[in-house]
């Protein structure tokens, strides 16, 4: 039993440090933008795709497996349309991490001749994960007790 508590508390806090690192990075990225600073734009986003983004992916990674190793524990069936739907959840919320990582390397590519759709397109994919997160969240608290 004290592994299935563990487990939890490992997998609560993987899912609260990627939704806080998400919502980091959109703060990040709307005050670099409002700013209008070039340089510190650039410097930030390089940081963030070489050091944010595949750490914040390796604990994405880790919710699928740390979430069946629960079910499995409780004893829960794999067909409960809760865990179905926050399962197929996971596949956009990739997608869009992968979308969100190709505009950003554009807009480090285009520096100072960037297009005006690149900054939206990125802040859009953001705030798409950002909701495909707290959907996947909800449903997690939906999950019988």
């Amino acid at each position: 039993m004290e592994h299935y508590v563990l487990l939890k508390i490992v997998h609560s806090a993987t899912s609260v440090l990627l939704f806080l690192g998400l919502l980091a990075h959109i703060f990040m990225l709307w005050k670099a933008r409002r700013r209008g600073d070039a340089a510190v734009l650039a410097r930030k986003l390089r940081n963030t795709r070489r050091i944010s983004s595949p750490a914040l992916g390796l604990v994405a990674l880790s919710l699928p497996a740390t979430g069946w190793w629960l079910v499995h524990l409780a004893g829960w069936s794999l067909g409960q349309l809760w865990l179905l739907i926050s399962a197929s959840l996971l596949l956009p919320l990739l997608v869009c991490w992968l979308l969100l990582d190709g505009r950003l390397r554009a807009w480090i590519a285009a520096g100072e001749q960037v297009s005006a759709n690149t900054p939206r397109l990125a802040m859009t994919y953001a705030c798409l994960m950002l909701a495909i997160l707290l959907a996947i969240f909800a449903l997690m608290g939906a999950k019988p007790a």
